[in-house]
């Protein structure tokens, strides 16, 4: 409101002037609380912003070189935990996990195709981690893909620690090893840890062990990779032997054709019955478990366990078409070792039996080429030299 627009109205020049002390008033103090306000929204945004806090807190991450950590125990394995912890103890790197939910140890180089993959965020010390409700290759391809974190190309990918053996042909079924090479396939540097786990014999310490005897590979690969001179085209699978602390040494090997027995035992109709059931059934138990389970992720971890290591095998009418004579039987499969003769000093397993860290450079071709043995060989001996 106006002077002139008062007087138009032709108000009473006393009561005019009230007005007029009223609305400037009125207008300074509407100002200065609008000041006011700004200021508080200004010092609120400056202290109290989770996004300027996060970018705060991240600037020191971001100078630290990123590390990647997968597995193929799963999520809530004690090698996982103790190489993560490892990691962290001096604070020089910027871990992140991302793992699977469930234990997917012998899934291979399988990927989950045309299915939904759940991610949640998981607690674990030292880390930003996510769980997956997929494989090794899903994890390790997720987190490079630039989808689940703000980068894709982490500095190095380490798979493991595996509980139990990977040497020779075990390497193809492995998911911790199949981890490592997804990242290689990415032209990431990765490596994949498994200790030599024996039953009856080891114990959840023994990864802290294990993790603390490759923490100076670790450390030489992250120094050299920043260099540029660190071995390319080829992945390092280590193999821890089961008394870390007492191991005779890093030994550069070479993949053996060792590889477990395996062993199908068929089980009896009559005992299998309300153990077991057919994949129709079992989808059906499943999704009733999943909605009166408060976790997703813990129905599915014990369901997985409950069939560890089942095959159901099923005839079935031709076309989908219904069969009442269609039988069904199940078949449970095991790995049995099994004696190795005639050795090679300069094979993974052999190395392993007799106490040396193994350490076998992969290529992504069938027979690693020799200028890659060299040259890993050539890394290997004088990364280790200077760590000592």
């Amino acid at each position: 409101m106006t002077t002139s627009a008062v007087k138009n109205n032709l108000l009473p020049p006393g009561l005019v002037s009230n007005l007029q002390q009223v609305l400037l008033s009125r207008k300074g103090g509407e100002d200065e609380q609008s000041k006011k306000n700004g200021d508080d929204s200004d010092e609120k945004s400056s202290s109290t912003s989770p996004s300027d806090e996060t970018e705060s807190n991240s600037d020191k991450d971001d100078l630290r070189p990123i590390v990647l950590v997968t597995n193929g125990d799963g999520i809530e394995s004690p090698g996982l935990t103790y190489l993560v912890e490892a990691l962290g103890r001096e604070d020089l790197y910027n871990v992140h996990v991302c793992a699977p939910q469930s234990d997917k140890s012998v899934s291979g180089h399988s990927v989950t195709l045309g299915e939904t993959v759940a991610v949640s965020s998981a607690e674990i010390h030292g880390a930003t981690a996510f769980e997956v409700s997929g494989t090794p290759v899903d994890c390790v391809s997720l987190a490079l893909s630039g989808a689940l974190f703000s980068w894709s190309k982490p500095l190095l990918v380490i798979s493991g620690i595996n509980k139990g053996s990977c040497c020779g042909h075990h390497m193809i079924y492995s998911g911790v090893v199949a981890g490592a090479r997804e990242a290689l396939i990415s032209g990431v540097p990765s490596m994949s840890i498994s200790l030599n786990w024996k039953k009856d014999e080891s114990q959840d310490s023994d990864f802290k062990d294990a993790a603390t005897v490759c923490l100076p590979l670790i450390t030489a690969a992250i120094r050299d990779i920043k260099k540029g001179i660190f071995p390319k085209s080829c992945l390092l699978n280590v193999e821890v032997p089961t008394s870390a602390l007492t191991n005779k040494g890093f030994k550069l090997t070479k993949q053996s054709l060792w590889r477990s027995t395996p062993s199908w035992q068929a089980i009896p109709a009559n005992k299998s019955a309300g153990r077991f059931m057919s994949n129709q059934q079992s989808l059906g138990m499943q999704l009733a478990q999943l909605s009166r389970d408060a976790s997703a992720a813990g129905a599915a971890r014990r369901l997985t366990t409950q069939r560890k290591n089942l095959e159901v095998v099923e005839s079935v009418g031709v076309a989908g078409k219904s069969d009442s004579n269609r039988s069904v039987k199940y078949f449970r499969l095991e790995f049995l070792d099994k004696e190795q003769d005639d050795m090679d000093e300069d094979i993974d397993f052999r190395a392993v039996q007799d106490g040396f860290v193994a350490i076998t450079p992969l290529s992504l071709s069938p027979h690693i080429e020799l200028d890659i043995q060299t040259a890993a060989s050539e890394w290997i001996s004088a990364a280790l030299h200077t760590e000592q």
